[in-house]
């Protein structure tokens, strides 16, 4: 018996090894390509405490001289970069609130059409935009607000809202709310997948209690809908708050021109101008070493009054 057990053991334990080499023979190419892209990458971040001149290459990574904090000094003296944070945190805040309310609402109505082809068809047209590449559906934007015979001054002339035409991406006045309301537009739809998804996973004899006692589709939505998808809603929150750095580059570059620069100068935008056309790529590292620790404690911070507020949350 004792024979017996110890051959089946190593029949196990080799037929594990195996198994586990397959799996990380199937790991492998993703493993290298989040080292190349994800790991390696990070060594440059010793640019921000460097002096570092682009035609020293790769190896200047390592061998130019020590800069201390030279470099964040620069950034953080510049005139420029309160009214870039201040236009971060503002899109970005405002962005959020707007998003995450209207994805929520957006997803409690689909979920509330009762025909199955009419539901597809709604979820199909709004999730479609968000496949349109920021280079064409900002061109629309663009064309949509001219102040040159565009579709929203004809509108507003026509109801007498305004006397003369608006050129509204040349005044800096109003493109926090044409950011926030185009990237609305463009990310509805596909915000709701997850709100969807959670809502299908709601236990429907919930709704049939609710319906014996009474109660009607509002107050379905409140007192069943909402509270089974409160973990849903808390993380996505959670994300936001941690992302809130982060603006949508493709979108901000393409709509931003000289007369609104004011407004729409963020701190991704500074990166690229100052890191790839100005080849500055100390002062670009500083910002994104900025960038990610105040990413982290906004995340720890989020996820700390979740806790406190919810009992739920990330960690």
């Amino acid at each position: 018996m004792k024979s017996k057990k110890k051959k089946n053991t190593g029949f196990r334990l080799g037929y594990d090894r195996a198994t586990q080499l397959q799996l990380h023979t199937l790991m492998l190419p993703g493993t290298v390509l989040m080292l190349l892209f994800s790991i390696v990458p990070l060594f440059g971040l010793l640019l921000a405490f460097k002096n570092y001149s682009v035609i020293e290459g790769i190896k200047g990574v390592f061998t130019s001289p020590w800069y201390g904090f030279q470099n964040f000094k620069v950034i953080f003296g510049n005139f420029d970069f309160k009214r870039m944070l201040v236009n971060t945190l503002g899109i970005n805040l405002i962005g959020n609130l707007v998003n995450i309310v209207m994805a929520i609402l957006f997803a409690l109505f689909i979920n509330e059409i009762a025909r199955p082809k009419f539901k597809s068809f709604v979820q199909t047209v709004t999730y479609m935009p968000h496949f349109i590449s920021w280079v064409v559906f900002g061109g629309i934007v663009i064309t949509l607000l001219s102040g040159d015979g565009g579709l929203f001054n004809q509108i507003l002339l026509k109801l007498g809202v305004i006397e003369q035409p608006i050129v509204f991406m040349a005044d800096s006045k109003y493109f926090w709310a044409i950011a926030i309301l185009s990237n609305l537009i463009k990310e509805l739809g596909w915000s709701t997948i997850l709100y969807t998804a959670a809502i299908s996973g709601v236990d429907q004899a919930l709704y049939e209690a609710a319906d014996l006692d009474g109660a009607s589709r509002v107050q379905k939505m409140r007192y069943v809908t909402l509270p089974c998808i409160k973990g849903t809603i808390v993380i996505m929150v959670i994300f936001a708050v941690a992302g809130i750095m982060n603006n949508n580059f493709d979108q901000l570059y393409v709509l931003q021109n000289s007369f609104n620069l004011e407004k729409s100068e963020v701190i991704d935008t500074y990166i690229y101008k100052v890191g790839l056309q100005q080849l500055q790529f100390g002062m670009a590292a500083a910002v994104n070493i900025f960038k990610s620790i105040l990413a982290i404690i906004l995340l720890t911070t989020a996820n700390f009054v979740s806790n406190k507020l919810t009992d739920s949350g990330l960690f």
